[in-house]
């Protein structure tokens, strides 16, 4: 979802709860949403949590008190929001956040099934990348 579909709704306002950690935006067609932080972050549409095809998303855990660290637009179809757990490749584009508004209820579920497969609570912190090396050069 790279941009706007022919037709789609458009944002009218986009507001940050930072306090209740949820991003509030409204549409042109008159459907408004409040998208929880943990929900954009565990469900974010980069290559890092996403992946690259079916089957090679990373289940993200320990996201529950994850906050907004900036929101930057992206031209006149998204927004890039950097998280206080340092994500910030995720493009977020105004298909996907109406997506993700719409299906709050299904993503939640769909979310908490793929921990329980898993064996991982929601809160359990993520495991070290392998290679990755927090050394300094």
């Amino acid at each position: 979802m790279a941009g706007l579909q022919n037709g789609a709704p458009a944002p009218q306002d986009i507001t940050v709860h930072s306090q209740s950690r949820v991003l509030e935006i409204s549409f042109s067609d008159g459907a408004a949403f409040r998208i929880p932080f943990e929900l954009m972050r565990v469900y974010s549409p980069s290559a890092e949590v996403a992946g690259h095809g079916p089957g090679q998303e990373t289940l993200q855990t320990g996201k529950r008190d994850v906050t907004l660290a900036g929101l930057e637009p992206v031209g006149n179809y998204a927004i890039q929001p950097a998280f206080s757990d340092g994500h910030d490749s995720g493009i977020f584009s105004w298909d996907y956040l109406y997506f993700l508004g719409s299906q709050q209820d299904k993503l939640w579920a769909d979310y908490t099934a793929r921990l329980e497969a898993a064996g991982v609570d929601r809160d359990a912190p993520m495991p070290e990348k392998a290679g990755s090396s927090c050394a300094s050069h």
